[in-house]
């Protein structure tokens, strides 16, 4: 018979047969799947099928960095890998240096303690002993600034961060680590992006920073545990309706809601580019570390000597530090001392002390480059011009800092000029907070391309200067 002549009933014989092959092959491979879930083998409940005190046995095996990692794989793990047993083990261990704490932990029992105890003591113990010596290398004390000279590297070497914490109306929180930071001789500077985590302008509630010093553990992808101290929080509701403009280009505005702190609005939006804070380096390790996750550290009052017999107690040899930087480069750094303010000069509640003089042209200082304030967010550059941030230390007369400031400022054209022995245009630099004012002029030099700053007035509230040298002026 030819392949092509099949009779009618053959081919009903052959539609019957073909569904019900089909069928036992699905029941087949249902049936090889369960018996694989099933299967000892099975990667999803082999260590299920372990008993605990062996799993925990081969978690002994672990480092801190390993055991934390393992942790994260499953709900099991977790458990298993918070054991006290486990990390009570490494916590002496890293004591081991120090016979009197490891005594003292050798005898508390494991027991006493829910699970998970010995493992968050074991990340104190580390940052602990961390923080130890970091006193000592900060090295001596900058002639210029009066400042520690190796604040960047200690701040570098104990892992320390800067955590923003930015709040809705809503309630909504979000954590955010900077995008990038920069260092400069006295201050660092920090940048948040947007990128659409963060609120709209109008929106932010509260900001809070928090320092935060990661513990040295070896997890990629994994947020390591640290501590955490306060040392900002802002009432945003209150701040940003009295926020200054302090520059804009053709993509952001630049608000300053408080000395230091910049919220940067894309143009024509309400939605926020980026965040950027500048931090002076005044006490800044122990603001960063010692402080707990809901209240600042607090920096113990320093009441220099009581002079009786000096009628001008508290109005002479001060010396200023002054640098104006942007997000890239230094622009000028100057230091000036043997300042001083006649008791009869004291006005309008301020000492004045004069760097630079408009009348002495020996004094007067050229600025390197451009004032302007580049910055960067997600894909996008820019640059705001006439905009730069300021970095001041104030030293009394026993060399300590008495005003610190780190703020970014602003540069406004002067409508008359203010000296007559530059032709150019003139412009002016202030800053303001409760304890002092800056004003610094500046005049644009043409032929050479630069600016140069042909004065320099730092007025010191008297307030201040009486609390701190107990006078009454």
């Amino acid at each position: 018979m030819s392949p092509c002549l099949v009779s009618k009933g053959s081919r009903q014989v052959k539609q019957m047969a073909a569904p019900k092959a089909v069928t036992s092959r699905v029941r087949a491979v249902r049936t090889s799947k369960r018996a694989d879930k099933s299967s000892p083998a099975s990667s999803q409940n082999f260590a299920e099928r372990l008993p605990s005190e062996i799993l925990i046995k081969i978690l002994s095996y672990l480092d801190a960095s390993a055991l934390f990692s393992i942790s994260h794989v499953n709900k099991l793990l977790y458990q298993l890998a918070s054991d006290n047993s486990l990390w009570k083990r490494l916590c002496i261990a890293q004591l081991n240096k120090n016979k009197k704490q490891r005594r003292a932990m050798a005898t508390k029992e494991v027991l006493d303690h829910a699970a998970g105890y010995w493992k968050w003591q074991y990340f104190r113990t580390v940052a602990e002993c961390g923080t130890l010596n970091w006193k000592g290398q900060l090295g001596r004390i900058s002639s210029r600034t009066g400042l520690p000279a190796k604040t960047a590297q200690v701040l570098r070497n104990l892992g320390v961060t800067w955590e923003l914490t930015v709040s809705d109306k809503s309630g909504r929180e979000g954590k955010h680590e900077p995008s990038w930071s920069r260092f400069s001789e006295t201050s660092v500077t920090l940048c948040w992006s947007g990128g659409g985590c963060l609120p709209d302008y109008q929106q932010i509630s509260t900001l809070q920073l928090h320092g935060v010093r990661r513990i040295a553990l070896n997890c990629p992808g994994l947020k390591i545990p640290g501590s955490r101290s306060l040392m900002e929080k802002l009432d945003a509701q209150a701040l940003t309706k009295s926020a200054q403009v302090i520059g804009q280009d053709r993509l952001v505005e630049l608000k300053l809601i408080q000395p230091g702190f910049i919220i940067s609005v894309w143009r024509d939006q309400s939605s926020v580019a980026f965040i950027m804070l500048t931090l002076h380096f005044h006490r800044l390790v122990e603001r960063s570390i010692k402080g707990s996750s809901v209240c600042p550290y607090v920096e113990p009052a320093i009441t220099p000597p009581f002079d009786d017999i000096d009628p001008a107690h508290g109005l002479h040899d001060y010396q200023l530090y002054i640098a104006l930087h942007d997000t890239v480069s230094e622009l000028m750094s100057g230091c000036f001392s043997q300042l001083f303010c006649r008791r009869t000069e004291i006005s309008d509640g301020h000492i004045q002390l004069t760097a630079i003089s408009r009348t002495d042209c020996s004094q007067h200082t050229p600025v390197s480059g451009s004032i302007t304030l580049p910055w960067r967010c997600e894909a996008l550059l820019g640059a705001v011009q006439n905009c730069c941030i300021m970095s001041l230390t104030l030293l009394d007369e026993f060399k300590k800092p008495f005003w610190c400031v780190g703020s970014p400022v602003s540069m406004k054209p002067e409508k008359t000029p203010v000296s007559y022995d530059y032709d150019g245009e003139h412009f002016q630099i202030s800053y303001e907070d409760s304890d002092g004012r800056v004003k610094m002029e500046l005049a644009w030099m043409e032929e050479e391309n630069t600016f140069i700053i042909i004065s320099l007035v730092v007025l010191v509230a008297v307030g201040k200067v009486n609390k701190h040298f107990s006078r009454d002026y």
